[in-house]
């Protein structure tokens, strides 16, 4: 529909994940212990369960949608889970402009060069989607769940 800018708000990270392939829970003692041994819990924030899971995804909706991404995420144990942050802004390119790995609050910010967005690949190839491949899958089936319900299903 024309964005440019699509702002991103999440509480993901250290999760756990019935798939065998998506993240994975972190110990919230290392989250407890920040202080005195900030690199065991940062290792954790950079590592499969935070930063390395938002690069198997994150950096390709940007480009794939041709528009920039400011995605926020909450730090800290919450609801018994260690949510890692990592927020970041990241371009049209799929390309990280800033990013914070930091077991704190912290604010994340870029300059963003609309620039780019034009000739941006994701931009220029949207034009050949092929809306009445998928036009179908659009509708309700009535098997739809909630966001936790979905979560936490096995099936």
């Amino acid at each position: 529909m024309g964005a440019e800018v699509l702002i991103a708000p999440h509480q993901t990270g250290g999760c756990n994940s019935r798939s065998p392939f998506s993240m994975k829970a972190i110990d919230p003692k290392l989250w407890e212990n920040r202080k005195n041994d900030p690199q065991a819990i940062e290792r954790e924030i950079r590592g499969p369960n935070g930063r390395e899971w938002l690069m198997r995804w994150l950096p390709s909706r940007a480009h794939d949608n041709g528009l920039f991404i400011v995605f926020s995420n909450g730090i800290g144990v919450d609801d018994g889970e260690v949510r890692t942050g990592n927020a970041m802004v990241i371009d049209c390119y799929g390309r990280i402009i800033n990013e914070t790995w930091q077991a704190e609050d912290a604010i994340v910010y870029a300059d963003m060069d609309l620039d780019l967005l034009p000739m941006c690949t994701g931009r220029r190839w949207i034009r050949g989607r092929r809306p009445d491949l998928y036009h179908m899958i659009t509708h309700s089936t009535g098997n739809e769940l909630s966001p936790r319900e979905t979560r936490f299903s096995s099936k």
